[in-house]
């Protein structure tokens, strides 16, 4: 002390005081000496008392299917805001109009786009039966030219018999003429020669000389009727091979015509299939300028606003919260609590909001807490560095409340051995993780 003060504290005589004097007395020593006593060996005896190992987890409330979590409402088109039909806090049932919007591009505009791409439709299917009807007309052509063909080459091959028919006639003849000559010649020098013996008289001689001549004649005239009918010959094979190059030239300009028809037809049914094909997207599209609910529920948020408002594919409009849901928890555990995560074990959980007394270590005292089984643990580990637990509703304990949202905080405690506290707080202060235990095999194979 500074002893600043002229009355120092030493100087003092505080024996007089009834509390300095009880200090004397031994009695309260061996008071103060069993109420420490009792306190230590509570301590020893607590530190064998059962302690139930757990792993605890903190999440929020969420929905068991994701088809009844909230969603967003989305425009697939482009478009301007025209007309509003819900405000916050409405029920829609499924297909109830939430808004209408109208186009903004220029290439759909138009308000009579559905029946003109009909109409356009239409001509080209006409355009197609056009050029069906022209290959059936084509084929037909086509048919009547092979046929006129085989008439015209059977006919051009009768003359050709008929000639060759006529060159053996006119051999034979030939050959005739040939033999009367030989005879005439014979005649007229046997009368010559008796007509120098004075046998035959001039006037003999001059009539077989006559005949011989008429008979030479003959010959050559036959000579030339041969090669007549031999140039006809020529002339009716020659008819034959021009006859099939006519009726070939002709049926493949026909073909060509019908192939040109076809690819006509070909690309007038590719157009066809894509204008039904604007036409379907086109009909499709006017209906989406009413923005409809998806499914049942409560709009919570409308994310646009005002009239006239501009927006794009796939833009939120508004949110929307399912009618009907099943509750479940979402939790988070750490990776070195993973393993002893089974499907299907039993969590404890309490939630925000709601009158809590909890002692993780002794669940039977605990006070506010609800029972729930894990139906899903994801294998890859989050942002937030814990891998995701969610946990449904136990039918066989308490109800959940009713009055629990979606998105309440929540904290999970999964029950593991049961063990003694001394050794809980040995493992606590090493940073070891709790006991691994595997699940009772029978227990599954009943649960499945």
């Amino acid at each position: 002390m500074l002893n600043l003060s002229e009355n120092s504290i030493d100087s003092r005589n505080v024996e007089h005081y009834s509390t300095v004097k009880k200090l004397h007395e031994e009695k309260l020593y061996t008071i103060l000496n069993k109420i420490v006593l009792v306190f230590v060996v509570l301590a020893i005896v607590l530190l064998f008392l059962p302690w139930t190992q757990n792993i605890r987890g903190s999440g929020f409330v969420t929905t068991l299917k994701p088809n009844q979590r909230p969603q967003t409402i989305q425009s697939i088109i482009p478009g301007r805001i025209e007309n509003w039909y819900v405000q916050e806090g409405d029920y829609v049932n499924k297909g109830d109009t939430i808004l209408q919007i109208s186009e903004v591009k220029e290439s759909y505009l138009d308000p009579n786009l559905v029946q003109n791409t009909q109409r356009q439709l239409t001509s080209k299917q006409l355009s197609v039966e056009s050029y069906k009807q022209k290959v059936q007309a084509l084929e037909g052509q086509m048919n009547a030219l092979q046929s006129e063909r085989s008439l015209k080459i059977e006919q051009a091959k009768n003359k050709v018999t008929q000639t060759q028919f006529k060159i053996e006639s006119d051999s034979i003849d030939l050959i005739a003429a040939n033999t009367n000559l030989t005879i005439a010649q014979r005649q007229y020098d046997r009368i010559f020669e008796l007509q120098q013996q004075g046998l035959k008289s001039l006037k003999d001689v001059e009539e077989k000389k006559l005949k011989l001549q008429e008979v030479q004649a003959k010959l050559v005239t036959q000579q030339n009727k041969l090669q007549t009918s031999k140039n006809d010959l020529l002339n009716a094979k020659y008819e034959v091979t021009r006859i099939k190059a006519m009726y070939e030239e002709k049926l493949a300009k026909a073909k060509s015509d019908q192939m040109s028809a076809l690819s006509n037809q070909y690309e007038s049914e590719v157009q066809t299939n894509k204008l039904d094909n604007q036409l379907a997207n086109y009909t499709l599209r006017n209906t989406m300028y009413y923005i409809k609910a998806p499914q049942s529920g409560y709009i919570n948020r409308t994310l646009k606003s005002g009239i006239g408002e501009t927006i794009k594919e796939g833009t939120p409009i508004a949110s929307i919260m399912p009618a009907s849901y099943q509750l479940a928890v979402e939790t988070f555990v750490s990776p070195m609590d993973l393993p002893l995560i089974h499907k299907g074990e039993q969590v404890r959980i309490w939630f925000e909001g709601w009158p809590t007394v909890v002692f993780s270590g002794w669940p039977d005292v605990s006070y506010g807490t609800f029972g729930g089984k894990i139906v899903a643990i994801e294998n890859f580990i989050s942002d937030n560095g814990k891998y995701r637990i969610l946990i449904a509703p136990d039918e066989t304990a308490e109800k959940w409340p009713e009055k629990l949202q979606i998105g309440a905080g929540a904290q999970t405690i999964a029950l593991l051995n049961e063990v003694p506290i001394w050794y809980e707080i040995w493992r606590t202060l090493n940073g070891f993780p709790p006991d691994y235990y595997t699940v009772d095999q029978s227990k599954e194979a009943k649960k499945k």
